[in-house]
């Protein structure tokens, strides 16, 4: 999947997991096409946990700063 080594969008990858577990929970491909499918999984699952991190490093900073009695804004979207 080459939108993997770009940006991803956490909700697409997330549903292609979806159908990926439930293709191979299927057991209806031959061994080739399971196992690519499985890299797939695996190189989606790396990059939804990378995003999740980013994102609870975020909350933490800003959990941090809202403690201390900072007056915080949204992040921009750039």
């Amino acid at each position: 999947m080459s939108e993997t080594k770009t940006e991803i969008n956490l909700e697409e990858a997330l549903k292609r997991l979806t159908e990926i577990v439930k293709s191979l929970e299927q057991n209806d491909g031959a061994l080739e096409q399971s196992l690519k499918l499985f890299e797939e999984g695996v190189t989606l699952a790396r990059a939804c946990h990378g995003k999740l991190t980013e994102a609870e490093q975020r909350i933490e900073i800003l959990s941090r700063i809202t403690a201390q009695g900072v007056e915080t804004k949204p992040l921009s979207s750039s």
